[in-house]
This record gives structure tokens, sequence and C-alpha cells, in this order.
């Protein structure tokens, strides 16, 4: 009799043991199909949604709206965005392996983004403000029940190029004390209507691949002819309400939106270190002012 209870009681153990591990294998499976289903391109990739185009070289893809979407929100668990334009993934590493990162892209139409007071700006001034900024609204995070997010410094230091009109910056992040710190890499591409936005989220000890990566991407992201900064008409084209300064500083503060689409990629960087945290991307954007906002980012 002893000998049948023990054996229920392994077989229990077992049974307990086991449907974690078959629900793993599930989503694995899932997981695989979805990615086994997109439809990566390469080479030039038209963006007709924002005039621009990518000339990818082959270390890089490409994946449409409806592909990206699917990434983003089925195989990360993000909520629906429609804002996103699409996603531009190294080739190596894929999506489910270890280390792979990827570039949402987004537009803002907000109009023609003055440059004037890009050689004025003290990055080192406007860092302090935003950790100033950062740590009076974890207060509220706090209070709100969510856990604190600190701007720890750059990553890489804003750099704004005034011959191709590019801007790029990265921040390090730490969230609610996490040990491992994330790295948010930003371009930002000034057209005649508006910018492209390049955006990767990945961990900090993934920072010299992205950094790389980014630079690449740098060379490989243009206007169309007509759409390009330099074709701008003050006679007739919108002026956007900010310049320079207030895509870089406004991130975390100001710009509530912008920090939304972070936690589309952030989402996934989470849920592959921390496995079970599921839905980040709604969290980032309850934290930080949800959809009202994400009219006045990019």
């Amino acid at each position: 009799m002893l000998k049948g209870i023990l054996g229920g009681l392994l077989a229990a153990v077992w049974a307990i043991c086991a449907v974690p591990a078959m629900a793993q294998e599930q989503e694995q499976g899932a997981a695989e199909q979805l990615v086994g289903g997109l439809k990566f391109r390469d080479g030039e990739i038209a963006v007709p949604e924002a005039d621009a185009h990518f000339r990818l070289k082959p270390e890089f893809r490409y994946l449409e709206k409806a592909d990206a979407r699917r990434v983003l929100e089925q195989l990360w668990g993000n909520p629906p965005d429609d804002s996103v334009l699409g996603m531009i993934v190294p080739a190596k590493p894929t999506l489910l392996e270890d280390g792979s990162w990827a570039v949402v892209v987004t537009y803002s139409d907000d109009g023609y983004v003055s440059d004037e007071d890009a050689a004025k700006i003290d990055y080192d001034q406007m860092l302090s403000d935003m950790q100033d900024g950062t740590e009076q609204e974890n207060a509220a995070r706090k209070e709100a029940g969510y856990g604190a997010v600190d701007l720890l410094g750059w990553a890489v230091p804003p750099r704004y190029d005034s011959a191709s009109n590019k801007l790029y910056w990265a921040k390090e992040l730490a969230f609610d004390g996490n040990p491992n710190h994330t790295v948010n890499y930003d371009i930002r591409v000034l057209g005649r209507r508006g910018y492209l936005s390049l955006n990767a989220v990945a961990g900090m000890s993934e920072l010299p691949v992205v950094q790389t990566g980014m630079q690449q991407l740098l060379t490989m992201t243009e206007f169309d002819a007509g759409a390009r900064y330099a074709d701008f008409d003050g006679s007739t084209d919108k002026v956007a309400a900010y310049g320079v300064a207030a895509l870089v500083g406004g991130g975390l503060a100001a710009k509530a939106g912008l920090f939304a689409k972070i936690g589309l990629v952030l989402a996934k960087f989470w849920k592959l270190l921390l496995i079970g945290i599921v839905g980040i991307g709604v969290l980032i954007k309850r934290m930080f002012g949800g959809n009202k906002d994400q009219s006045a980012a990019g």
C-alpha cells in the first residue's frame, strides 16, 4: 500500500513539474511557427507613409507593418500600436536567439524641425534636467504602484550631423533597481514634413553590437527626393513647434509617447531575460501617461 501511495505522490509531482515544461514547449513551438511565417525583405525598402526608404545591406532585413506588429503584439505580448510602420531586424542573431534585437520604425508628421538650436545644446545640463524630472516622476509612479525608472546617463552622447540632418543618442536606464541595465538607442532622421524614428532597446551588455548596427543604419536611411530636409519650403510647409533639443530632451519627461514606444521592444527584452514578465508595453504606457501623449512624440 505504501508503495502505491509513494507511486501516486511521485506521479503527482511529475505532473506538476511537467505542466510548465509542456507549456514552455508549446509556447516555443508557437513562436517558431510565427517567425517561420514572417516575410522578411532585404535590399531597397520603400516606406511610403514617411516618403522615405532604406537601402539595407545583407546584415539587415525588414518586416512590413503587418509582420512587425505580429512580432510586437503576438510574439512579444505588447499592446496594439498602429503607429508602427515596420521593423528592421539584424540577420543574426535571429528573433528567437539570445542576444537578438530589433529596430522599431515610426514617423512623425509634426512638420519641419528647425536645427538652429542644435549647435547650442548643452547635453550635460539636459541630462541633469532629465534625471531630475525622472526622479520626481518616480515618486508618483511608486505611489501608483509602479516601479521606479532611473536614467543613469548617456550610453552614447547625443550627436547631430548637420550635413545629413541625422541625430542619434543612447540612454542607459535601470528599471526598479534591476541590476541588468537597459540601453535605449535612438536615431532621428529629419525631413521636410517631419522626422523618421528608429528605436532599439537591448541590454547594456549588447551596446557594442547595437551601436555598430545603428551606426550602419544611419547611412542606409534616407527620405525620398522632394521630402528631404533640404526640400523645405518656408512659404508653404508646416514648421514643428519644437527644435532638435526637444527630440532628445523629451524622451523621459515631456514626450511620454516616445517612451511608450520604447516599451514595445523593451517588453521583448525583459521577456527574454526575466521569464514570466508579460505586457511591459502596457505597464510603460500607464506609467508615462498612456496614449494621449503619443501624437506629440516619435
